[in-house]
């Protein structure tokens, strides 16, 4: 063999051997994510990826969410914050009683509640890992009233408690680990195909997994959402009605496909909402029962 052969034959042996060891590296992360990061979400049982560990994600959480208070202005209507603040507290008991129930209390260890009202004409709330949660006033009129409070606050809460932020973190950080993965194994390719092949990656991670598993969190959030506010003392199948003002509100909004969207199509969710009631209205049963109130629980909503 000649010297250009020879060195021809050991950089292609070199390259696959970095290119093996990448997908060595991949698949071990995944293999060590099975055994060491899954999780159970709390009612639906689902098994989730978390990779992130629980006090570095409290930690950001309460640096983004001072930072976010500071740039906002909080509003200063007495009886609006006091509601927001009722309503939250409210719920976040029930957490705290259903976790401990089910033997899950360390979902939320650490986590200190907070809510706020801020001023804003989004119709939208969040509440970050920790249990720090903000209201925008633009909610309040599609919320209309405590009960409708309880249903976006119940289903936020219930984002964080699933732990859905950690979940996704996890996902982004093996997506962007497959894509390196795919960068170094595609290295003698022409520069049009990778950049076909990455882009395809991209998009097939996005729209296969990223999106459904957004669709599939929001979900979970309003089935534990409804759990939570029931035991908190408010009426689950106000859900119906709420979601129903909530598409009124953002009808002239453009929305994408369901597959192409982060969140259920209505229709969807309503069905969904109504197959979660029974069992959010065992809930409410027993708060009733708790508390000597007995009556305005028979019956269904129709169909």
């Amino acid at each position: 063999m000649t010297a250009l052969t020879i060195s021809h034959f050991y950089l292609s042996r070199v390259q696959f051997f970095m290119r093996f060891r990448s997908l060595f590296c991949l698949l071990l992360i995944i293999s060590m994510s099975a055994l060491w990061g899954c999780a159970k979400v709390p009612v639906t049982g689902r098994s989730q990826l978390t990779l992130v560990p629980g006090y570095q994600l409290l930690s950001m959480s309460e640096q983004e969410y001072r930072k976010f208070l500071r740039k906002h202005k909080l509003c200063q209507n007495h009886t609006k914050v006091e509601m927001v603040r009722r309503v939250g507290n409210r719920i976040a008991r029930a957490v705290e009683r259903f976790l401990k129930e089910s033997g899950q209390i360390q979902r939320i260890q650490g986590y200190k509640w907070e809510f706020n009202l801020v001023c804003g004409k989004d119709i939208n709330a969040f509440c970050m890992p920790g249990g720090k949660v903000v209201v925008f006033s633009g909610l309040l009129p599609v919320a209309k009233d405590e009960n409708g409070l309880a249903v976006v606050l119940g289903h936020e809460i219930a984002h964080a408690v699933a732990n859905h932020a950690a979940e996704r973190l996890s996902q982004q950080i093996l997506l962007q680990l497959g894509g390196d993965a795919l960068s170094m194994l595609t290295g003698s390719y022409s520069p049009a195909t990778r950049n076909l092949l990455m882009q395809l990656y991209g998009l097939g991670a996005n729209v296969g997994i990223l999106l459904p598993y957004s669709r599939t969190q929001e979900y979970e959030a309003d089935h534990l959402g409804l759990i939570f506010m029931a035991m908190a003392g408010y009426d689950p199948r106000g859900a119906l009605a709420f979601w129903k003002r909530m598409m009124a509100a953002s009808k002239d909004k453009p929305r994408p496909p369901e597959f192409l969207s982060t969140h259920p199509a209505d229709r969807a969710r309503l069905e969904k909402i109504r197959e979660y009631l029974p069992e959010a209205l065992a809930y409410y049963r027993r708060y009733l029962y708790e508390h000597g109130r007995v009556r305005g629980i028979q019956g269904m909503p129709r169909r």
